[in-house]
């Protein structure tokens, strides 16, 4: 069964992880007062998505250091959907940026109607997402100064080093 969600103005915004480094799992979170969706993604995909804002915000009014707050996250019971797609369009008349985050679709079923979620945020929410995703990603496994793969506690088996 598909989701729809519009909001247009989000009072939840943010990144999270449930477990340890290595044995992560991501989520975005967004929501209102009445409602915040935890939608399932990769590491690789919050990172792509920090960086893609703070590309967008280059253009727009700079936000002040001052009134940044750390976005709050809910450890999430489970998730709406698994992310696949990610729009982002920045909307210069009522300053926000508006994303759509869309279901990724199972390789077998060609009819796949996705879930989608489409968010406004200020570009103040922006920045502080972009601020809390970043210390996320970097809070994970070391990677090797050889190969680039991330490093285990005990360890791992380097490609570059055999």
């Amino acid at each position: 069964m598909s989701l729809y969600r519009d909001y247009e103005s989000a009072d939840a915004f943010s990144a999270g992880v449930v477990g340890l480094p290595g044995a992560r799992t991501f989520f975005l979170q967004i929501g209102d007062t009445s409602e915040v969706l935890s939608i399932k993604c990769e590491k690789q995909q919050i990172a792509a998505l920090a960086a893609f804002i703070r590309k967008t915000l280059d253009d727009a009014p700079a936000v002040s250091a001052s009134t940044l707050r750390e976005p709050q996250f809910v450890e999430p019971r489970d998730a709406a959907f698994a992310l696949g797609s990610v729009g982002l369009a920045y909307d210069r008349r009522e300053n926000q940026l508006v994303l759509q985050f869309e279901e990724m679709a199972p390789d077998d079923e060609a009819d796949f109607d996705a879930s989608r979620v489409r968010v406004r945020i200020s570009p103040t929410q922006a920045i502080e997402f972009c601020e809390h995703a970043e210390r996320l990603v970097r809070a994970g496994r070391p990677p090797c100064a050889y190969c680039g793969m991330p490093v285990n506690r005990d360890g791992h088996a380097c490609p570059k080093m055999n």
